[in-house]
């Protein structure tokens, strides 16, 4: 377990990443290649009910909970927003809900995404950190209740 980042330190490493960008041209390549960099989502999860409500571009968002830990997937049809997904799936992917629930993400003013980004991609991203902890809240519920009442709950609906 000691190899395991903190999300704190995760950002760190995204914030020291960007310091070594002098320009925001270069800045935006950088995010333009992570958004590259991440795995295509599967077909079969382009579906309306898994996009991030509130984003310009269409991005689609899907989580897994396997051990106590939250991993996320995502794609977009835009390039910047891939790009932007992809950071907040390295900053948050692996963690547990309480961690993705309580996490500042300061790495983004830090790194002047919130400065640069014009204001409907900001809101963009911004509803992508909700949807993200929305997600880690709703699988701290799930998995707090005992399991009585889970299956209570499953046959009342």
């Amino acid at each position: 377990m000691s190899d395991h980042k903190t999300i704190q330190e995760i950002e760190n490493e995204i914030v020291e990443e960007f310091a070594l960008f002098d320009s925001w041209d270069d800045k935006y390549e950088y995010i333009i290649d992570m958004g590259k960099k991440l795995p295509a989502l599967e077909e079969k999860h382009k579906l309306d009910e898994n996009k991030v409500r509130g984003c310009q571009s269409t991005v689609w968002l899907v989580s897994e909970y396997k051990d106590g830990l939250i991993y996320f997937k995502a794609d977009s049809d835009a390039i910047i927003v891939k790009g932007l997904i992809s950071m907040l799936i390295r900053v948050l992917t692996g963690h547990t809900p309480d961690e993705i629930i309580n996490a500042n993400l300061e790495f983004i003013q830090k790194i002047g995404m919130t400065t640069h980004l014009a204001q409907t991609r900001a809101n963009g991203l911004l509803a992508m950190v909700k949807q993200m902890k929305n997600y880690a809240l709703a699988f701290k519920i799930k998995n707090s209740m005992p399991h009585g009442e889970r299956s209570a709950e499953t046959k009342s609906n």
